[in-house]
């Protein structure tokens, strides 16, 4: 007789300190979608969720690659002509000492691959506060543990080099810097980046920048975007960079790494990197003729993006400003705004009851970390104008009769 296993299997434990505050928010919405009501959802950073087009070209490249041919594996780093237009597109941000470039499956990849094979059991990795899930959800798949540090909301989000300092420890291996930030909308200044790139030096860390961001500033004529690698030649700094935001192709899953600092310091490293990329044998081949495409083509979306997130930047300040309780930094770059709110529950409670009441997404700040004591959420404002100004009437509405008292 057939013997019945009856013992559940079990997930790893280091799963525990996973968490996607993000996604984890849809199953709540879908229960509300199930019973018959519209979502107003600000929740997903997905610009083709609203009236945003990739750009015809770069479909063209990618559809022309197919037609090629170009459907089986590509080399390990990505295939030449996206790998010098990204060499190209580094030089412009002003990168000088650039030791390697690399394709991944989107910056997700990027940051999965960086981490593991810096990481050992013990060591520690500055990562801001708040951040994006991402970078706590490997930390904990490595089983090294969160070492957080504060944005300091009342300097616009600025990194708090004191808290970087004095998080420090033997055995920090590296800084995260998310710029423009996910969730906050803010840009770091250059006397920021210059002070967190001398704390590199004397530490020996390596930077892990994130601008997959960097072409949407939202004033660009008045606040350009300073590249981390620019202001510190010398340190070691992995760049990452993507399709997803700037050039609207999220679901093409193509992002890349540009490794850049002195050669000797960062090559050991480097080596542990691609021996990674080897191992995964290559990221989505035919969609990396859309790099050369997308860095080298026509920019003309990118004016007209701007435009649109400038008028729905302006429209949530003002119906922030308009708002008991709620009190929002101006963001800068990418398309999200983070609120603090002054409520007497949970800012957890407050998103999943929005959602219940007035079928309203927004995601809570506790899901992408904050300082003790404070609550936020945070929007997405990337629908249009009218989708925007029905969502925040909901919001408003809901706060009247919940927190009136």
């Amino acid at each position: 007789m057939p013997i019945t296993q009856t013992r559940e299997i079990s997930p790893a434990t280091r799963l525990e300190n996973v968490r996607y505050a993000i996604r984890d928010l849809a199953c709540v919405a879908d229960e509300v979608e199930r019973q018959g009501h519209k979502i107003l959802p600000l929740n997903i950073g997905d610009p083709l969720n609203f009236d945003f087009q990739t750009p015809p070209h770069m479909i063209e490249a990618v559809y022309k690659a197919m037609r090629d041919g170009k459907n089986g594996y590509s080399s390990s780093s990505g295939i030449p002509q996206a790998l010098e237009a990204i060499r190209g597109e580094a030089e412009r941000k002003g990168i000088t000492t650039i030791q390697d470039v690399f394709v991944t499956s989107g910056v997700s990849e990027t940051v999965d691959i960086c981490l593991t094979a810096l990481l050992n059991p013990g060591d520690n990795l500055l990562t801001p506060c708040p951040d994006y899930p991402l970078y706590s959800a490997v930390l904990a798949k490595l089983e090294v543990g969160l070492r957080a540090y504060y944005l300091k909301e009342e300097d616009g989000w600025q990194p708090d080099l004191a808290d970087i300092e004095k998080k420090i420890t033997p055995r920090t291996r590296g800084i995260v810097l998310i710029n423009p930030n996910n969730p906050t909308g803010s840009v770091c200044t250059r006397k920021t980046l210059e002070q967190i790139g001398e704390m590199a030096r004397r530490h020996n860390l390596i930077i892990f920048a994130d601008e997959i961001y960097d072409k949407l500033i939202i004033d660009i004529d008045d606040d350009p975007h300073v590249a981390m690698a620019e202001v510190a030649p010398d340190v070691p700094v992995v760049t990452f960079g993507g399709l997803s935001k700037n050039y609207l192709a999220p679901g093409w899953r193509i992002g890349w790494g540009i490794a850049s600092g002195e050669a000797a310091v960062i090559k050991p490293y480097l080596e542990g990197v691609n021996k990674l990329l080897r191992a995964r044998l290559c990221a989505n081949h035919p969609e990396q003729y859309a790099i050369q495409a997308a860095l080298e083509g026509p920019q003309d979306h990118l004016v007209e993006v701007r435009q649109k997130l400038r008028t729905r930047r302006d429209l949530t300040m003002k119906w922030c400003e308009e708002t008991s309780r709620i009190h929002c930094v101006t963001p800068r770059g990418a398309f999200y705004a983070y609120p603090s709110i002054d409520i007497p529950e949970g800012d957890d409670v407050f998103v999943t009851e929005l959602i219940r009441q007035k079928h309203v997404t927004v995601v809570h700040g506790s899901g992408f970390g904050q300082r003790p004591g404070t609550k936020h959420f945070r929007i997405v404002f990337l629908p249009d104008e009218k989708t925007l100004a029905a969502a925040y009437s909901a919001i408003g509405s809901f706060m009247r009769q919940r927190y009136s008292q």
